[in-house]
């Protein structure tokens, strides 16, 4: 099984997947033959890279006091 990220595209009324002829070559992939496709869409990117930050306070409050902080300079 081969791993790879693709952009979808428009294809007629359709959406298509291209895979990249090196990858067609490499796993003897053939026109007209089949295959099995594993999707799974990326909800957020940025999420899935950094994960989710929790805090002990509030957004408002983590502001609230590093503004306090920078007035005491």
């Amino acid at each position: 099984m081969i791993s790879l990220k693709s952009h979808i595209r428009k294809w007629g009324r359709s959406l298509g997947v291209v895979i990249p002829k090196k990858l067609a070559i490499k796993e003897h992939i053939r026109p007209n033959e089949t295959v099995d496709i594993f999707i799974k869409k990326r909800t957020n990117p940025i999420k899935e890279t950094f994960g989710t930050l929790k805090f002990k306070e509030s957004t408002k409050e983590i502001l609230r006091k590093s503004d306090k902080e920078a007035w005491d300079e």
